[in-house]
């Protein structure tokens, strides 16, 4: 996966995980509230994957 897609997909897992969360919340129902958190964190975990290899890319270049 590329360097913008792995942040942008992170941030779009993350937007869905909050909606679940609050959805479970709202609800009342413990298990999509906690599948939500697991979405929105795996979603950040991929978000700053991306932000990584674009530091790292980043830095590469101004090296050259």
């Amino acid at each position: 996966m590329s360097i913008k897609k792995d942040q942008v997909k992170g941030r779009v897992e993350e937007a869905k995980g909050t909606i679940k969360e609050a959805t479970g919340k709202l609800v009342g129902d413990e298990k999509l509230k906690a599948k939500g958190k697991a979405q929105k964190t795996l979603g950040k975990a991929q978000a700053r994957f991306g932000d990584v290899k674009q530091r790292v890319k980043d830095s590469s270049t101004k090296r050259r």
